[in-house]
């Protein structure tokens, strides 16, 4: 959950997720469809199929495997993962590079080049640090000090040198230039994109879904369907935007209220139907519009 999303969004998801599935054969067993109901409001919902294909796997192996290549061979799980995996919980001498990781070994190398291009010559300088004998006795412990070395001292901007532990080693220190590195390209401006969103409610407040395409964009998801599922008198319900890593999004929302929902069409609660972020944008903004005419 942590991959991609801030720590104050993550908490009571993840407390709720846990308490949900407090086991890998709970999470194995459960309908992906559950799993993704869970993971709501989160975004990259491909994790969260990772995830749960993960568990699956996990539980007919009988347990996680204890050795990078076996961590690798999981669904949803890369290098930086399995390193954390790897050293945190089974001891090995592997070394997770994240974010963190990476702007203290930038500085202390003195990595100039740009980032991203820069990164895999920063994660071959950063491997350097576990030639340290403490660093190999204890890799997890010597991970986190470095994330939080990260996270309190040596920080993005303004980085507190006086108070590291590191700073007689530190190249970038040395040459007057740590708070500029790691140095970051420029990054291409977003590209737009537009769509409709339509919103078609019964008497009673349920709305009619489809299923998203299994890979993809918001994959197995429910969503708002892109075009009009029935005939009815559709009215402009407001627009949303809404931005994704890649690109911003800008959906015209249509409105409609019919008796009855179509025969054998998806439906839920308008009010609690678990919906990526962007869908419940529109979804409420339909429901607004319509308490705004009454």
């Amino acid at each position: 959950m942590l991959q991609q999303t801030v720590v104050a969004t993550v908490i009571p998801y993840y407390a709720k997720f846990l308490a949900a599935y407090p086991a890998i054969d709970d999470l194995a067993a459960a309908p992906v469809d559950e799993v993704l109901g869970m993971w709501a409001g989160l975004g990259y919902y491909a994790r969260a199929r990772n995830l749960h294909a993960c568990a699956k796997q996990v539980a007919a192996l009988g347990g996680f495997p204890d050795t990078i290549e076996g961590l690798r061979a999981l669904p949803g799980i890369g290098p930086y993962t399995a390193n954390a995996i790897g050293a945190i919980a089974f001891n090995l001498p592997v070394l997770p590079v994240d974010g963190n990781i990476e702007r203290v070994a930038a500085r202390i190398f003195a990595i100039t080049a740009p980032i991203p291009a820069a990164k895999p010559a920063i994660a071959h300088a950063a491997a350097q640090f576990m030639q340290d004998k403490a660093a190999r006795k204890a890799p997890g412990d010597f991970a986190q000090a470095l994330f939080d070395l990260g996270a309190t001292i040596c920080t993005p901007r303004g980085p507190s040198c006086e108070r590291c532990p590191w700073r007689g080693a530190c190249r970038a220190y040395a040459q007057g230039n740590a708070a500029s590195l790691p140095a970051r390209a420029k990054k291409p401006e977003r590209p737009r994109r537009a769509g409709v969103a339509y919103v078609l409610l019964d008497k009673v407040g349920n709305v009619c879904l489809i299923r998203r395409p299994p890979s993809g964009l918001l994959g197995g998801m429910l969503a708002l369907p892109e075009q009009p599922p029935v005939a009815a008198r559709w009215r402009d319900a407001g627009e949303i935007a809404h931005v994704f890593t890649h690109f911003s999004l800008t959906l015209q929302v249509k409105l409609a209220v019919v008796p009855k929902l179509p025969p054998g069409a998806l439906a839920a609660p308008a009010k609690t139907a678990p919906l990526p972020s962007v869908m419940r944008k529109a979804l409420d903004a339909a429901l607004n519009s319509i308490d705004d005419c009454v």
